[in-house]
């Protein structure tokens, strides 16, 4: 197996509507009896809410006692490998929040995903605040496509009044460095940047860097809890 979790929690399998337009999608909750948080989880572009990367954080942040909502967007709930127009991909994240809501309303709220998932749901932050949300969370935001440096991705963040975790590896691709920090220290205390020594953009590390991908799902999930609790 690519990771290992000594708590299992069990899956609670859900559907709500992600748009006129899109229709249903699917969504499973991971939610400990001792939660203190639920993240509203979206996906990368090229892999489902079941990825093992997104297994294995939602299932190690219940050890954190932060709950999970995962859900598709319509393109990959369609069985499709191509995102879904803008738009649709905005009005998922909005509807994913307000269906993780309604799913454990009594728990205070962040939002975020793996790459595309984090980077839509900071675009629509940024063009109206999501209800309920404290804090997004980025895993992997990707700040540029590969080989292409450039920071215009991230002109949005500056209007998202959330307080904001990026969570980037120090071989990631599609997010340079060098560019990343820039961003976060023109943003200020809004922002806070967590950097995994030899991870790449779906946070896998090498062999000679003498750590597990265990280890990196562990350290991530463990700085999102920290990070959470500050937020009051």
């Amino acid at each position: 197996m690519w990771f290992t979790i000594a708590a299992v929690e069990a899956c609670t399998e859900l559907r709500f509507v992600a748009g006129r337009s899109a229709g249903e999608v699917s969504a499973l909750l991971i939610r400990p009896a001792d939660a203190r948080w639920l993240l509203v989880l979206g996906h990368g572009a090229g892999a489902g809410m079941r990825h093992r990367f997104m297994d294995a954080v939602a299932r190690r942040l219940a050890d954190e006692k932060v709950a999970t909502f995962r859900y598709q967007f319509p393109y990959m709930e369609q069985g499709s490998r191509r995102p879904s127009p803008k738009p649709i991909l905005l009005a998922t994240v909005r509807a994913a929040v307000g269906a993780a809501s309604d799913a454990a309303g009594d728990l205070p709220l962040l939002a975020g995903g793996k790459s595309m998932g984090g980077r839509m749901t900071s675009m629509a932050a940024a063009v109206e605040p999501l209800p309920g949300v404290r804090g997004l969370v980025f895993f992997g935001f990707p700040l540029h496509p590969p080989r292409k440096p450039s920071d215009e991705r991230a002109e949005h963040l500056s209007m998202v009044d959330d307080p904001m975790l990026f969570l980037a590896g120090t071989r990631d691709n599609l997010s340079d460095l060098q560019l990343l920090r820039p961003v976060c220290t023109r943003l200020g205390s809004p922002a806070r940047l967590h950097v995994i020594d030899d991870a790449d953009h779906s946070f896998g590390v090498r062999k000679r860097s003498g750590r597990t991908d265990e280890a990196v799902i562990e350290e991530l999930c463990s700085v999102t809890a920290t990070w959470a609790a500050g937020l009051g």
